[in-house]
């Protein structure tokens, strides 16, 4: 007979209305007045049964707890409630993620191949975090894909949940714990081998699959789903791009030594995602205008493609980061094909290709533009500077024009508010980037100089 929730868990949580119920746990809303938030609670039924396992279990869940990273599920908190000494039970306190979950979003159709994209790519490193721990998940699926942000032209944000249960739980009851899943794991489960990271890896991309396509590669009952695996690989349509098919494919082996780990499975992902990125944003040569022969060449004759900075532009960063409060600014010059940070600040980011630029956008039309939200802005959908930082918000540009009215770059802030930037503040970054192009003409003027001797 199941267990009746105490009206207070570990005397503090005050128990609401039920969020989900599952076989071996409940998921509870919950209120904590200590701090006076809302949160997720999930109950379950520990096997714990003598004190000093029931003190194992409850430091084995405080460990979990300490797991953070932007992928996962928070956790607040973590232990056993012994507020009925016959019955300990596990619980965990989560954050309350409202944005729903993948399963519930797949009824309203697949996602595009840029969204899988970056949706598994954030989820790989996620994972990551959680093999790197020592913890293995085990129970990846959509129901447990909670999304943050939702829309055809947003990038989609998730988070892992129920990370590191199996771990907790332990092995007994195993087969009851994966019998709703069986659509999700991997030959080496079906065949009762040892648990092991690539299990996840397969796992998810299996997920990543189904959201790709909107259908379940391995459907049936248990037993049916779960042999069906041992005797072909999922099928990976020929419409999917084709650097994102590859990867799919390698994370869904048969094999468990040819998958890639969690780690290079996200850095995967990341690469189909600009691949898919450049492909679909090619160059329309009467975008690039009668002149940009001619721009091109200001381009080269400032000279700075492919250099370092210097102490005087980084001075103009910071003077800028200064007047418009933002934590990024970013000095780029736009090539023919790619754009070219002179100044990227902490962002682990030399280039983007010019087809997925933001500048490109201001050289083109010689004018600068500015968003309070990237993520609202289907310009900035799947930018590589969000998968840098994904939280990125409010983006503001003004034009770096030579004296003979070249636009060779811009210069950029960067906020991770979503903000609106003032007239004041749009002029003070025009007025900067004069000055840094000025900086521009005389770093080139002094290399005239020195090579004219």
């Amino acid at each position: 007979m199941p267990q009746a929730q105490p009206p207070a868990v570990a005397g503090r949580y005050r128990i609401g209305d039920v969020i989900g119920r599952g076989g071996r746990a409940t998921v509870y809303e919950a209120n904590d007045p200590l701090l006076g938030r809302k949160v997720a609670l999930k109950l379950f039924t520990a096997t714990a049964t003598t004190p000093d396992e029931v003190r194992l279990q409850e430091a084995e869940a405080r460990l979990v707890a300490g797991l953070d990273h932007f992928a996962l599920t928070t956790l607040f908190d973590a232990g056993v409630d012994t507020s009925d000494p016959d019955g300990p039970r596990i619980f965990l306190v989560m954050e309350r993620v409202a944005g729903g979950d993948l399963r519930r979003r797949l009824r309203e159709g697949p996602l595009t191949a840029g969204q899988v994209a970056t949706l598994g790519s954030d989820l790989a490193q996620g994972l990551d975090a959680v093999h790197e721990a020592g913890f293995l998940h085990r129970d990846i699926k959509p129901a447990n894909v909670l999304l943050l942000r939702r829309g055809p032209s947003s990038r989609i944000r998730g988070k892992l949940t129920d990370f590191g249960i199996a771990t907790i739980i332990g092995a007994a009851g195993d087969a009851e714990y994966t019998t709703g899943t069986a659509a999700y794991l991997s030959p080496e489960q079906v065949l009762g081998q040892d648990p092991a990271p690539a299990w996840d890896v397969y796992a998810l991309g299996l997920v990543l699959l189904e959201a790709l396509t909107g259908t379940v590669a391995y459907p049936g009952g248990v037993d049916e789903s779960a042999l069906a695996r041992l005797k072909q690989d999922p099928e990976v349509p020929d419409s999917v791009p084709a650097v994102l098919g590859d990867v799919l494919r390698a994370m869904t082996a048969r094999d468990p030594a040819d998958r890639p780990t969690a780690a290079e499975a996200s850095v995967a992902l990341q690469e189909a995602f600009v691949d898919g990125l450049v492909q679909s944003r090619r160059l329309d040569p009467e975008v690039l205008g009668d002149d940009e022969g001619e721009r091109l060449a200001a381009v080269r004759r400032v000279g700075v493609l492919d250099t370092r900075t210097d102490d005087a532009i980084e001075r103009i960063v910071r003077l800028a980061r200064r007047l418009l409060d933002v934590p990024l600014v970013l000095v780029s010059i736009v090539d023919g094909d790619r754009e070219w940070f002179l100044s990227h600040g902490d962002l682990d980011v030399a280039q983007v290709p010019r087809n997925a630029s933001f500048a490109a956008e201001t050289v083109s039309s010689g004018e600068g533009w500015t968003t309070a939200d990237l993520t609202e802005d289907p310009r900035a959908d799947g930018h590589p500077l969000l998968a840098a930082d994904g939280d990125l918000r409010a983006y503001a540009a003004q034009p770096l024009t030579t004296f003979d009215g070249q636009t060779v770059g811009a210069i950029v802030a960067l906020d991770r508010r979503v903000r609106e930037f003032t007239e004041a503040e749009l002029a003070d970054l025009a007025d900067l980037a004069a000055v840094t192009m000025r900086e521009l003409d005389l770093r080139l003027l002094g290399r005239r100089v020195l090579f004219d001797r």
